[in-house]
């Protein structure tokens, strides 16, 4: 217990949402990933957000180049990031003009005093000072010269100006640390860690970590504002760690390996925000992992079809622009009829769009956006732990149906972070591949043995199994190139009856939220779950009769879903990009479903579902 809390009762809040918000160089992810392992050591349960600037290293001081990191921590269940910011750290005049009118009326907003120079006031758009003006009097400020207070704590380091300021967000850090009765030993930790090699950094960063925490401890802060706590969240017993989704993905990957009994070869080309998961990847080569970082795209996917060919599990990951440029050989590998793994994390487009921002606006593409018709299977994560079972799941079904399987991410589950129960591997259901191994009355690779409508796998060079497959379409019983039409005909339509197949073997659609039959059905794909199952909730607390279901699997869409779809007056289809699911939806099941759409870049927030809810249920 510290100093300040042994004399003064810290004052208990169930949740809280705090964004960290500065220039792209001053570490604003850092102090918010910090920030964020630490409370999940503590036992909250958490989510977070963080934004980064597309631009690799904007003008200090400018709007565009703000760099924030929101997280809603919580003695309770946390699904979203939270809406608004009860805390709003803002290191420049930029990072608060662009970030105050999110912050709650009344909310605690923390200023670095000492960036307030006329030069950056006039790069972030102000005439004249906010904290001159009474513009900032709705909220409760501390105004701190944090850039100073820096400067002195890292003194007797012998830095100069520059490279002490570097350490102005651990200062911050060790300040909100203390405010919220978070230990600052697991930053030491990682500091220690990460500046092993340069002991004069590390020791400097310790320093002004650990003067910010004994500023708060010390210092007479302004009235109404003083520590708090939020008690341990009410987790089930098991394991824990903080985990993105990115790494979730990374690590399902790996399991699927395992579970299946075949190497895992990842093809990839780096792409925001995709990258992480090969820098992931590359780490785990303990666990039979190959990664290859191929000079393009085209290359990327090719390696991988090349891998599964070979009798491996191939895997390629990319974002909306690299499915485009994967496009013809994601057809080569639906006319081989080969496991492959197409992890897609959206965001936001068209062309090189908005990379370093979300959005779900890949949905069409994944499902249709290969020449000649060509049916794969789509599946979607709905929160960063779930990106782990999600790459199992696509691995199984590329397995048993020897088809390609594309997995959709975004950007935000991608980078987002939750607290997530580690497994035992004993407990994952195992799918182990089989190959053809001996020959029978010849070897036909395209022969359909069971329901499955999956061809039979042959690792190439097996003797008296020698075949060849191909981009030329085949003939359904020898597997030799075809020109008939017939023949043309009756393959296009296996090929699209094993996909549809693939319902068979998924669980049945399930209502997530509420009842079968009522008034209005929400439903959603991806990372739209956490807020629109807090939307749902609250509107059922207020009588509202209101239901959600979530999809996972939508090509092909699980049984039983277009029996829900019709138990409800009115369906409505939160999502981010200009109406995708609720197009296939009124296609598939010619359903009058309503889109709720939200193309901007940003998550959504309860409050914008709610409103929708409430505007549907007005209009029945």
């Amino acid at each position: 217990m510290d100093t300040f809390t042994k004399s003064q009762t810290r004052e208990t809040l169930e949740s809280v949402v705090i964004r960290f918000a500065g220039d792209s160089g001053d570490g604003m992810q850092l102090t918010g990933s910090q920030f964020t392992h630490t409370t999940a050591l503590m036992g909250n349960d958490l989510a977070t957000f963080p934004d980064f600037p597309a631009e690799i290293r904007a003008p200090a001081g400018t709007t565009y180049g703000v760099s924030g990191f929101q997280i809603h921590f919580g003695s309770q269940d946390v699904r979203t990031p939270g809406d608004a910011p009860d805390v709003l750290v803002a290191m420049n005049p930029a990072a608060l003009i662009t970030n105050l009118a999110d912050l709650k009326p009344g909310g605690m907003l923390i200023v670095n005093t000492g960036a307030y120079t006329k030069g950056n006031l006039k790069k972030a758009g102000y005439e004249q000072s906010p904290l001159e003006d009474g513009s900032l009097s709705a909220y409760r400020v501390i105004n701190l010269d944090i850039q100073a207070m820096t400067i002195a704590a890292v003194e007797s380091f012998g830095l100069g100006t520059k490279d002490a300021l570097r350490s102005k967000n651990l200062w911050t850090l060790g300040l909100v640390l203390w405010l919220f009765g978070r230990e600052y030993e697991p930053t030491v930790a990682y500091l220690e860690q990460k500046f092993a090699k340069k002991p004069a950094i590390a020791q400097a960063n310790i320093a002004a970590l650990k003067a910010g925490h004994a500023y708060g401890e010390t210092a007479e802060l302004p009235s109404g504002i003083g520590p708090y706590e939020v008690p341990k969240a009410k987790l089930s017993p098991g394991l824990y760690r903080n985990i993105t989704g990115n790494d979730a993905l990374a690590w399902g990957l790996v399991a699927a390996s395992q579970l299946s009994g075949l190497k895992l070869v990842l093809g990839s080309y780096p792409i925001t925000p995709a990258s992480t998961v090969l820098h992931s990847l590359a780490n785990l080569k303990s666990f039979g992992v190959t990664t290859f970082q191929a000079e393009d795209e085209i290359a990327a996917v090719c390696a991988a079809v090349g891998a599964s060919w070979g009798g491996a599990m191939g895997v390629t990951t990319t974002s909306g622009p690299g499915v485009a440029l994967k496009a013809e050989a994601i057809g080569l590998a639906v006319m081989l009829e080969l496991p492959l793994i197409v992890v897609d994390v959206q965001r936001g487009g068209p062309s090189t769009g908005l990379p370093t921002k979300t959005e779900q606006s890949d949905l069409l593409q994944a499902a249709y956006g290969r020449n000649g018709d060509s049916p794969l299977c789509v599946i979607a994560a709905a929160t960063p732990g779930d990106c782990f079972y999600m790459a199992i799941e696509a691995a199984r079904i590329a397995v048993k149906y020897m088809t390609p399987v594309m997995l959709l991410t975004d950007g935000y589950l991608a980078n987002g972070a939750e607290p997530w129960k580690i497994p035992a591997m004993a407990d994952l259901p195992q799918f182990k591949a089989k190959f053809v191994t001996e020959r029978t009355e010849g070897f036909h690779p395209y022969l359909r043995e069971d329901e499955t409508l999956a061809r039979p796998w042959a690792i190439p060079g097996t003797p008296g199994l020698e075949h060849r497959i191909g981009g030329l379409e085949k003939n359904y019983d020898s597997g030799n190139i075809s020109y008939d039409p017939d023949n043309h005909h009756k393959m296009t339509k296996t090929r699209a009856a094993k996909i549809a197949g693939i319902a068979n073997s998924v669980p049945e659609q399930e209502i997530e939220v509420g009842e079968a039959t009522g008034d209005l059905l929400v439903v959603g794909w991806g990372s739209t779950y956490g807020a629109i199952t807090m939307a749902v909730r609250r509107a059922r607390e207020a009588g509202k009769s209101v239901s959600q279901v979530h999809l996972r699997h939508i090509v092909p869409f699980a049984r039983g879903l277009d029996t829900l779809l019709r138990g409800f007056k009115r369906v409505i289809v939160p999502e981010m990009n200009n109406g995708m699911l609720v197009k296939m939806l009124r296609s598939e099941f010619l359903v009058d479903a309503i889109g709720v759409n939200k193309i901007a870049g940003q998550p959504f927030k309860v409050a914008e579902i709610e409103n929708a809810i409430d505007s549907a249920l007005e209009n029945l």
